[in-house]
């Protein structure tokens, strides 16, 4: 247990793995290598990741959202469920640690992190384990490959926007309707006009579907927002007037969803929607909140796919989703497609019964972080 000494070293060491999970990354930690007094463990966890500074500079962080995540994993005591996993989302320039919603991409480094660590004895071909995400308390069963007993990394499954291919990590979600939402359907519709106020006053409607199935989310069209929706990630980031658009009617949807002011969140998240263009379901480019993100979160593509299967969403006429009580989706975003398997209630086709996924995972680096000894006052037991 680290705690306060007279030792007057500058650095602690702090055990840690980065690892990659799908098209994200970020340091992963034991729960019982953090402190346990919640404000302590923020403030190390900003340390380690070097924020609040654009570059991240002096930590790990890769000066983007999606590389400025942390993972913490911790054998679980709940019946029936074999890790406890906390997601942490940081910004590069904030100061904020948001652990409320939810990170489909990182938990596909879950299991494997648990099993180098030792938490969870891998199996001789395959190894299944049940994960609690702390966040929202959603529950899924995550399956990776263990030829041997010993995890592997390599193989050849890709997904679009990770270069190369790896070892495939199967996510079998259990329940993920109202994560964060009071309901999937916050509303209690699958449409909604909304009135926003624009930055020079000015009051717009547009239709939206507002939608948490794993992840808050506000899907419009793009054409009513003047782009087709084919724009690269990097053009709408420069978008200045746009992103302004889209802040003013995620500030003015946030208490319709049941989530209040969403100033300092990091939900809901916005999604553009358009006609498919390479052969999938739909197309979109989705902010995470502020920035277009170059390819699409893992949650983010089960509830675009969701929405995708709903009489009279947004996407209505645009998306090509299949019919039956199993389809699977894809969902184009800048980089590539991603696909969902859904299972629609065969009692009620406005409802998802389940939604699996492949993403891939690999350590990067394993070792100790530095951090500064003055924040290491306490560790969780």
């Amino acid at each position: 247990m680290i705690t306060e000494t007279d030792n007057d070293d500058d650095y602690r060491p702090l055990p840690c793995t980065l690892m990659r999970g799908g098209t994200s990354r970020g340091p992963f930690f034991l729960a019982s290598d953090l402190p346990a007094d919640v404000a302590s463990r923020d403030r190390v966890l900003l340390a380690v990741m070097g924020s609040p500074d654009k570059r991240q500079i002096d930590g790990l962080g890769g000066a983007h959202p999606l590389t400025s995540k942390v993972g913490i994993v911790s054998a679980s005591g709940t019946p029936g469920v074999d890790l406890d996993f906390l997601f942490a989302q940081l910004q590069p320039d904030s100061d904020k640690v948001d652990t409320t919603p939810n990170c489909g991409n990182m938990l596909a480094a879950v299991l494997p992190f648990a099993i180098e660590r030792g938490l969870v004895q891998a199996g001789p071909g395959t190894t299944t384990a049940r994960i609690l995400t702390l966040n929202t308390g959603m529950q899924c069963d995550v399956t990776v490959q263990t030829p041997g007993g010993r995890m592997r990394y390599a193989g050849d499954t890709r997904i679009d926007g990770v270069p190369g291919s790896a070892s495939a990590v199967k996510i079998n979600f259990l329940d993920t309707a109202g994560s964060v939402c009071p309901a999937m359907l916050p509303t209690g519709n699958t449409l909604d006009r909304v009135s926003f106020a624009t930055a020079g006053g000015a009051i717009q409607e547009v239709d939206a579907t507002l939608i948490d199935n794993g992840m808050p989310m506000v899907l419009v069209r793009a054409a009513d927002f003047g782009i087709t929706g084919r724009e690269s990630a990097a053009e709408l980031n420069a978008d200045e007037a746009l992103k302004a658009r889209l802040e003013a009617l995620r500030l003015a949807v946030g208490p319709a969803m049941g989530l209040g002011d969403v100033k300092a969140r990091n939900y809901p998240k916005m999604c553009l929607v358009s006609a498919p263009g390479a052969g999938g379901a739909v197309s979109t480019r989705c902010f995470i909140p502020h920035v277009c993100h170059d390819a699409i979160g893992v949650l983010a593509a089960v509830t675009v796919a969701t929405a995708c299967v709903l009489e009279g969403s947004v996407t209505r006429g645009l998306a090509r989703a299949g019919s039956g009580l199993r389809r699977t989706v894809s969902v184009e975003h800048p980089t590539g497609e991603f696909s969902v398997e859904l299972e629609l209630d065969p009692r009620d086709q406005q409802k998802v019964a389940g939604a699996a996924l492949l993403r891939t995972a690999r350590p990067i680096m394993r070792g100790e972080v530095l951090v500064p000894a003055a924040l290491l006052h306490e560790k969780a037991q």
